[in-house]
């Protein structure tokens, strides 16, 4: 027997970014039972030896230990990769560590749980030794607390790809229009077009503001500049980072 009913495992899955930690990384990795961890690791703060350790000790431990290339001072960068890690284990339990790296991204993991199904954790040391070059910033594992969830309103997937389409297609010559939009809309089969069917242009171009425009402008993601006749739509900055934290929709 197949599909809703066939029965499958449960993964437990971690996220953890790799700041200057030891024990709070491994200890509630192995109190927790967890399968796999993803290190978010940032190549610029480069490693420490004790980062090979944590590695080692893991896999010997049965832990499937994955890294992914993140620059943890960027909260979006860190937000995008913890929501896409989160996405492509949306049947697994996933909890995420916002305690073993720097503030940014603490402050990206913890949005990433807002953002999704992941449970974020807290880890509080037994103790704070120094320095970090050679010592792991904290000593040991006193309690694993985990973050009460607050949802997140997040874009649609339809507004995500306007969002890429405005991207993709902006340049120096030429900013798309609200019509553009429309057209990427019918090409692509978006589903708030072809749901809606809508009978006749002016039909179209409410749904396009209703469903997709004045949200995207009201979370100040768009900017629209009437030119002529025409509108036309840009990305603004905080559009752009949340393309980069959302891109898992498309």
């Amino acid at each position: 027997m197949t599909g809703d009913t066939e029965l499958r495992s449960v993964t437990e899955v971690h996220v953890a970014p790799l700041g200057y930690e030891y024990d709070r990384i491994r200890s509630p990795v192995l109190e927790y039972g967890a399968d796999t961890l993803y290190l978010l690791a940032d190549p610029a703060r480069g490693r420490a030896e004790y980062h090979d350790r944590l590695r080692s000790g893991l896999t010997d431990a049965g832990v499937a230990v994955r890294s992914r290339s993140v620059e943890l001072s960027d909260m979006y960068d860190v937000l995008g990769e913890v929501t896409t890690i989160a996405d492509g284990h949306a049947d697994d339990i996933v909890r995420v560590n916002v305690s073993s790296g720097p503030k940014l991204a603490t402050v990206g993991a913890a949005l990433a749980c807002m953002a999704t199904d992941a449970s974020g954790y807290h880890v509080h040391p037994e103790s704070r030794p120094h320095p970090i070059e050679t010592t792991p910033r904290t000593e040991g594992m006193r309690l694993a607390e985990q973050l009460p969830s607050y949802p997140l309103e997040t874009p649609t997937t339809d507004q995500v790809r306007i969002l890429e389409y405005v991207d993709s297609a902006s340049s120096e010559a030429y900013t798309p229009k609200k019509s553009d939009l429309i057209d990427f809309a019918e090409e692509r089969e978006l589903a708030f077009m072809r749901r809606a069917e809508p009978s006749n242009d002016k039909a179209k171009f409410a749904l396009l503001n209703n469903r997709i425009v004045d949200p995207l402008a009201g979370n100040g993601y768009i900017e629209i500049e009437p030119v002529g006749r025409t509108k036309q739509v840009s990305l603004t900055e905080t559009g752009e980072n949340a393309l980069r934290a959302f891109r898992h929709k498309l």
